[in-house]
């Protein structure tokens, strides 16, 4: 699956692997057939994505960002 509304050529669906937790900024470590993929993004993203370990994910891959999509 990829995310056809977002111009970025390079997306990975993987599952999440683990969850390092912050006060304001979390570390996503997605598992993706082609290696391991690490997003930090907001805790508070974390907790409205509903994100957890083993969610399946998309990680949108930029040159200066890796965001992630909830599948």
């Amino acid at each position: 699956m990829t995310i056809k509304a977002i111009n970025t050529r390079n997306q990975f669906k993987g599952k999440i692997i683990e969850i390092v937790t912050g006060p304001v900024v979390s570390e996503i470590v997605v598992g993706t057939p082609f290696g391991t993929v690490t997003s930090v993004i907001t805790t508070r993203s974390i907790n409205e994505l509903e994100l957890s370990i083993g969610s399946d994910v998309v990680a949108l891959v930029k040159s200066t960002e890796v965001s992630i999509a909830k599948l």
